[in-house]
C-alpha cells in the first residue's frame, strides 16, 4: 500500500511531536540516585552475547579481589531470544530500580527478526548520551601516537529511530528523525563534558551539505548551543571528511558530538586507531539512568568460548561506572592495574598481538591491584 504525500507528512509530524514531547517529559530524578544498601551498590549486570559471559566473569573476579562494594543483579539476556522475552522486561525493571547497569553487547539479527535490544534499552530509559573514550594505552601497538579524543553520540534518534516502511514493492523508505530538543540536549551534554573535563574544543560532525534539513537542524542547533560556552572552542566537519581526518591526523580531535549513525562509524574508526575494540571503554547516560558498556559495540561471537577475549574494554567501562558511583579509589585501583598489565607486564590477549588467555589477563590484573 502506497502512502500519499499528505498522509506521509502527517505521520512524520506526529512522530516528531511524540519524540520531542517524550524527550522533554523525562523528570530530573537524580536525587533518587543509584541503589545503595549498607554501603553496597546494587548494579544490574547484562553480560550480553558472544564474549559477554567471559568478560563479565573477569569483571566479577576482579571486583571480588579488589573488594569493590558492588553487588550485581545478573540477567542473562540474549539477542537470540524472541522480542517479547520476559527476561527483557525483568532486566528493564531492574535497571529502573537500580539506576545503574553494566552491559555487554547483545546480538541484533540482520535483515529479519526483532529490532535491536541494545537500542530498545536506550530508548526505553531515555539514555540519550553515548560516551566513548579513544586514547592510546602505553604498551599497546597503535597506528598513531598521542590519540586522546571523546566521542559523544546522540543515542535515541537519527537513523536508529527504526521507522521504515515499504511504500511500494521494491521501494523502502527509512525515516531519519532529528529534533531540536534532543539535539540541544546532546550538544549541551558535549559542551558541559568539555568544560568539566578540561577539554578545549568540540567538533560537530554532520552531513548538512546533503541532508540540509535534518543535519542542517543538527548543525545549526549545536552552533547555537556553542555560543553559550565562550571558553570552549568549536568547529564543524562533514562526516566523510571526519573519517579521512581521523585516519590521517587524529590528534586534532578533542571532543566530538554527532548523530547516532555517525557515532557508530566514528567509534569503530577510533577503535582501529588505538589497537582495537578490546580497549575502548564506553558509557551511556540519561537524566535518571546510566548503562556502562564497551565503547566499540562488537559481540565477537567468532571467538566465543575460546578464553581469548580481551576484558579490558569492559573493565575500563567499569572504571567509568565506579567514578559515576563516586567510588574513585576503587576506580583508580582497577584502572592502574589494567594499564600496568598492558604496559609494564606486557600481558596481551590475541587481539592485541599476544598469546595470553582471558584468564591469564584477569589474574595479572588482580596481581597488579
Amino acid at each position: 500500500m502506497m502512502i500519499c504525500p499528505v498522509a506521509r507528512q502527517s505521520i512524520v509530524k506526529q512522530v516528531a511531536a511524540r519524540l520531542s514531547a517524550r524527550s522533554m517529559s523525562t523528570v530530573v530524578a537524580d536525587a533518587v540516585g543509584p541503589k545503595c544498601y549498607g554501603g553496597t551498590y546494587i548494579v544490574t549486570l547484562i553480560p550480553g552475547d558472544g564474549i559477554g559471559q567471559e568478560t563479565a566473569t573477569s569483571v566479577k573476579t576482579v571486583f571480588d579481589a579488589a573488594k569493590v562494594p558492588v553487588e550485581f543483579e545478573q540477567f542473562d539476556l540474549s539477542g537470540f531470544t524472541p522480542e517479547n522475552d520476559k527476561l527483557m522486561q525483568e532486566a528493564l525493571a531492574s535497571l529502573r530500580r537500580n539506576k545503574v547497569g553494566l552491559k555487554g553487547i547483545l546480538y541484533t539479527p540482520i535483515r529479519q527478526g526483532h529490532s535491536s535490544f541494545n537500542v530498545a534499552m536506550r530508548k526505553e530509559l531515555d539514555i540519550y548520551a553515548s560516551v566513548a573514550h579513544c586514547r592510546n594505552i602505553a604498551g599497546v601497538n597503535a597506528r598513531h601516537k598521542d590519540v586522546d579524543f571523546v566521542i559523544i553520540r546522540e543515542n535515541t534518534e537519527g537513523e536508529y529511530s527504526g521507522l521504515e516502511h515499504q511504500s511500494f514493492p521494491g521501494v523502502v523508505e527509512s525515516l531519519k528523525i532529528i529534533t531540536r530538543p534532543k539535539t540541544e540536549r546532546i550538544a549541551r551534554y558535549a559542551f558541559d563534558y568539555a568544560l568539566r573535563n578540561g577539554r578545549k574544543r568540540v567538533t560537530i560532525v554532520h552531513k548538512a551539505n546533503i541532508m540540509k534539513l535534518a543535519d542542517g537542524l543538527f548543525l545549526n542547533t549545536c552552533r547555537a548551543v556553542a555560543k553559550e560556552y565562550p571558553n570552549i572552542q568549536y568547529n564543524d566537519m562533514i562526516v566523510d571528511n571526519t573519517a579521512m581526518q581521523l585516519v590521517s591526523k587524529p590528534q586534532q580531535f578533542d571532543v566530538m558530538v554527532m548523530p547516532n549513525l555517525y557515532g557508530s562509524i566514528v567509534s569503530n574508526i577510533g577503535a582501529g586507531l588505538i589497537g582495537g575494540p578490546g580497549i575502548v571503554p564506553g558509557a551511556n547516560y540519561g537524566r535518571e539512568f546510566a548503562i556502562f558498556e564497551p565503547g566499540s559495540r562488537h559481540v565477537a561471537k567468532d571467538i566465543q568460548g575460546r578464553n581469548t577475549a580481551n576484558p579490558s574494554s569492559l573493565l575500563l567501562s567499569c572504571v567509568m561506572m565506579l567514578r559515576h558511583l563516586q567510588l574513585n579509589e576503587h576506580a583508580d585501583q582497577i584502572e592502574g592495574a589494567v594499564n600496568k598489565t598492558l604496559s609494564v607486564d606486557g600481558i596481551r590477549t590475541p587481539d592485541l598481538g599476544g598469546a595470553q588467555s582471558t584468564t591469564d589477563f584477569t589474574k595479572a590484573v588482580i596481581r597488579n591491584l
